[in-house]
């Protein structure tokens, strides 16, 4: 059994919680996060007009840090105390009146000051679920499972860098079904103004959001793009002057602009290109090397005839893996990188697949159990708090040591 205290200073107040429960985890780990908590509350919360409300949220964080299995409201609060704190906790994520943006805008610009990240990573989150009640489940065909699941879909912007990625907001797809029934939208405590979207309209909107709401430089998206309009994404994206790294299905139509290609202006997909690609390959020239990148000018076929806009070439990239052309394909305008620029940022994506299984599905980020649209909100919120200072904390430990001596 130990007794933790959290001393958080707010102006000239101090709040001290404590805990008879003994905590998990690496102890190591257990000091860097209460340092974190320490410095990290009292900016993350610091909108939140009552002092048990930011009370709560470090005891939320805490509990999604060190509880074990499941981040549910019940295991949190067995951490501190059972019945009483799970009501409590309960109130506080459901019900309360704290707004989740400026606690994101906080995380977001603290991310921004002490790891600045390369680029924005839009990734979707597929959460399963059980039942029909929790907001926005739909019964969703997942291409990565090749099957039909019952699912809420959410999409991840993440600030990423080589070596560390962490979602900085996150946005609901919420469809006709979900929106048209005004009851249905009473119950699960949707706002007036949310729309029905497409996965695409979803991704560039909960970009657009961070940028806006937390004053963020302009940076690179990077965005898997396969399941959507990519020329819708593509219009948006250029009309908020966004840099863009998005990978791109072989079924997707394009029109080559290099002038060397022998079908130049004809609109094939991108599969038929990198073909060509492979056939225009000078004799006895390895193609499928590990280390292969082909990338080809194009534009996308309905805007490649708008005279006079330069603005519409953009570069197809091909990528070998493992003797498959192309593995990958990417479309971009980045077209002053090189090579190897483009292909750092395209190992964001999946530096955010990683750190989601290794880290966001740890703290629970997918672990929300309640039914409404403001609840999952959130814990979302939370949870990349969490992430954030699981994140921060990692890179805060020193590396071991071996043959010293």
């Amino acid at each position: 059994m130990s007794r933790t205290i959290l001393q958080l200073d707010h102006g000239d107040r101090t709040i001290l919680e404590e805990s008879g429960q003994a905590t998990t985890g690496n102890p190591s780990h257990i000091r860097t996060h209460d340092a974190l908590l320490s410095e990290l509350g009292p900016v993350l919360f610091s909108s939140m007009p009552r002092r048990d409300q930011r009370t709560k949220g470090m005891t939320y964080l805490r509990g999604l840090l060190e509880a074990n299995g499941r981040k549910s409201i019940r295991n949190i609060a067995a951490l501190f105390g059972g019945d009483a704190t799970e009501q409590s906790l309960h109130h506080f994520i459901v019900s309360s009146t704290w707004d989740w943006t400026p606690v994101r805008r906080a995380l977001a610009q603290h991310v921004e000051r002490v790891a600045q990240p390369q680029a924005y990573v839009v990734h979707p989150l597929i959460i399963p679920k059980a039942g029909e009640t929790s907001v926005g489940v739909e019964r969703r065909f997942v291409p990565a499972l090749g099957q039909v699941v019952n699912a809420q879909q959410a999409v991840g912007v993440w600030g990423a860098a080589p070596d560390w990625s962490s979602p900085l907001n996150w946005r609901l797809q919420l469809t006709h079904r979900w929106l048209a029934d005004r009851r249905q939208r009473r119950q699960a405590s949707i706002p007036e103004n949310e729309i029905p979207e497409s996965l695409g309209q979803c991704s560039v909107k909960a970009y657009q959001e961070l940028i806006k709401n937390s004053r963020l430089p302009l940076r690179p998206v990077v965005m898997d793009a396969q399941e959507t309009d990519v020329a819708a994404v593509v219009g948006r994206l250029r009309a908020a002057h966004t840099p863009m790294m998005l990978r791109v299905g072989g079924t997707l139509r394009l029109t080559v602009e290099e002038p060397a290609f022998p079908r130049r202006g004809v609109s094939m997909t991108a599969e038929q290109i990198m073909s060509m690609v492979w056939h225009m390959r000078r004799p006895g020239e390895e193609l499928l090397s590990p280390r292969t990148v082909v990338t080809i000018r194009v534009a996308l076929s309905s805007t490649a005839r708008r005279a006079g806009r330069s603005d519409d070439t953009l570069l197809l990239m091909g990528v070998a893996q493992r003797g498959h052309w192309p593995a990958e394909l990417w479309l971009t305008d980045l077209t002053s990188l090189s090579v190897g620029e483009l292909l750092r940022l395209a190992a964001l994506a999946r530096r955010v697949e990683r750190d989601l299984t290794e880290v966001a599905d740890r703290v629970g980020i997918r672990d929300f159990s309640g039914r409404s649209f403001t609840g999952w909100h959130r814990h979302a919120t939370l949870a990349s708090v969490a992430h954030a200072i699981a994140m921060l904390s990692d890179r805060a430990q020193p590396p071991l040591l071996s043959g010293v001596g």
